[in-house]
């Protein structure tokens, strides 16, 4: 996280938009609805998402938001190196999992507990997957 904490004002208004509509992507190939997207992303407004939503260039890249976001990307990004095939790393989100860490669950499931280290549960979890 400390590579965030230094971003400028400057710097966070110009990344605010490409990484809105890179994460908003991942959550459309992962077919996650509108709550759903809010909860991983940590919005408590749904103004403030829909906004985000029709214009990504608004959103405020807070730490927290920076934090979820890199956690997100991370997920997305072993997951596609894990599992190349699409339509099988796309659903894999959503699939109940019976690994130990998962419980039964889904990792989606796990993330919408709503607290950035169930993102950082799954980030791990497929990091120690690919050996890293």
């Amino acid at each position: 996280m400390s590579q965030f904490a230094n971003f400028t004002t400057e710097k966070r208004k110009e990344a605010a938009g490409p990484l809105i509509r890179t994460i908003l992507q991942i959550f459309e190939r992962w077919k996650l609805n509108n709550s759903q997207q809010q909860a991983l992303l940590g919005l408590h407004n749904e103004g403030t998402f829909y906004n985000w939503k029709k214009k990504p260039e608004s959103a405020t890249l807070t730490n927290d938001l920076l934090e979820r976001t890199s956690y997100i990307l991370g997920i997305w990004r072993s997951l596609q190196i894990l599992i190349p095939e699409e339509r099988i790393s796309d659903t894999w989100i959503t699939s109940p999992n019976s690994s130990s860490a998962f419980n039964g669950q889904s990792p989606l499931q796990r993330m919408l507990a709503g607290h950035i280290v169930d993102l950082a549960h799954v980030r791990q979890y497929l990091d120690a997957e690919r050996g890293g």
